[in-house]
């Protein structure tokens, strides 16, 4: 029997050696290297690779070269993939819900991260507080001036974060890494806003104090924190902003574009705050220029997350997560799985799986299906006469599970 195929983008291997043994005893590798856009797009539509079953990119370096994932791209990939397994934490530059519509699952690696993530966040909070980027640059300057100013005048603007308020927003597992280590290191006072709240076992163990409204957590927090996925809009605009706490400080380690940078250099050049650390800037890979110039801007190049920890993690997980879904139908980390089970596709499946060979029932199912419509509710609509079982519950199907 063929072994299922899984195209893997990018470098080899370098670290999980066993591992990636046993994954290649179970699968057959398929591998695309470093290929352009448009020679990837040729080589899926000559099915070059194959009708592969998962896709698995173990470095984030590398294996991105046909740009981010589309409608384009993805509207060539075989109905055979089943998901797709990828290094990084972030999924902005993927249509998870364009995979989900071909049933096909997303699967980040933030967990391989968590603790590099929080480890910057912590160095942030530190600089930011500390103002230890304004040392650095005199330092740096090799001139004596600016670094007898700095000896001299940072003591006496410069604050410990000890017993100061964190406001996260984003509360996910490294949100709250972030949380146990601020509070922990710092004993700094633990504040969150997400769209859900945590469970009370979470928000003890984290320390964490829930804030529903995302304006009151601003007003009140003397350190903010980003670590929620960017999802297309803005978070922090001139608005949000200007709702801070005066002399507050910010910190972004989630994506560039959750805030607006004209604001955020006003905002500093106005006093309203009092420092800002950016792991990730609105237009990387290019850094605003006015924020540079700042001692008080503490700014990175994205690497909170990078170590080589992090990429061993990156490589491993993203094979776990194609043996655990091909043996057992679910993977270890999923991000749109709950949007496959309400896709079309996933409903239109669920309802022809029970239709099997009533081929005039089918041809009555409208197309396209609308995902909010559940699978049993289709068959009552189509079966001549089906409303009489509609006093019974009609079984339910995991597909329903999650529509209702």
């Amino acid at each position: 029997m063929a072994k299922p195929i899984v195209l893997q983008l990018g470098d080899d291997i370098k670290w999980n050696h066993d591992l990636y043994k046993e994954f290649t005893s179970k699968f057959d590798i398929r591998r695309s290297y470093s290929m352009p856009r448009a020679e990837f797009i040729q080589a899926l539509k000559d099915k070059r690779f194959g009708d592969f079953f998962a896709i698995y990119r173990p470095f984030w370096n590398t294996g991105g070269e046909m740009g981010n994932w589309d409608k384009e791209l993805i509207s060539l990939l075989p109905s055979s993939c089943k998901v797709y397994a990828s290094a990084g934490a972030g999924f902005d530059w993927v249509d998870t819900e364009t995979l989900a519509s071909r049933g096909i699952i997303y699967c980040n690696a933030a967990a391989a991260c968590t603790e590099s993530v929080a480890d910057g966040a912590i160095w942030l909070i530190l600089s930011t507080f500390r103002l230890f980027s304004w040392s650095s640059a005199a330092a740096r300057s090799g001139d004596p001036d600016q670094f007898v100013d700095a000896n001299k005048n940072l003591g006496a603007v410069s604050r410990n974060p000890n017993g100061f308020s964190l406001g996260i927003i984003g509360f996910g597992k490294i949100g709250r890494r972030i949380a146990e280590k601020a509070h922990k290191s710092f004993d700094m006072k633990i504040l969150y806003n997400d769209v859900v709240r945590m469970p009370a076992d979470l928000e003890k163990s984290s320390n964490a104090t829930y804030i529903k409204d995302m304006n009151e957590l601003l007003a009140t927090a003397d350190c903010v924190l980003t670590a929620t996925p960017f999802a297309g809009k803005t978070l922090l605009d001139a608005a949000a902003i200007a709702k801070m706490k005066k002399g507050a400080k910010l910190i972004n380690i989630a994506r560039g574009k959750l805030i607006e940078e004209e604001p955020l250099v006003a905002a500093l050049k106005s006093g309203h705050l009092s420092a800002v650390g950016l792991d990730v800037h609105y237009n990387e890979p290019h850094v605003n220029k006015e924020l540079i110039k700042m001692r008080n801007v503490e700014v990175l190049s994205h690497n909170a997350g990078a170590s080589l920890d992090a990429h061993m993690g990156f490589e491993r997980l993203g094979m776990e997560n194609i043996l655990s879904f091909a043996s057992t139908g679910k993977a270890v980390t999923p991000v749109n799985a709950h949007l496959i089970n309400k896709s079309p596709s996933a409903t239109s499946s669920t309802v022809a799986a029970l239709l099997k060979g009533c081929a005039f029932i089918i041809s009555r199912i409208p197309a396209p299906l609308d995902p909010s419509i559940s699978a049993a509710s289709i068959l009552v609509s189509v079966i001549p006469g089906a409303t009489r079982f509609t006093r019974t519950p009609l079984p339910a199907y995991a597909s329903d599970a999650a529509a209702a």
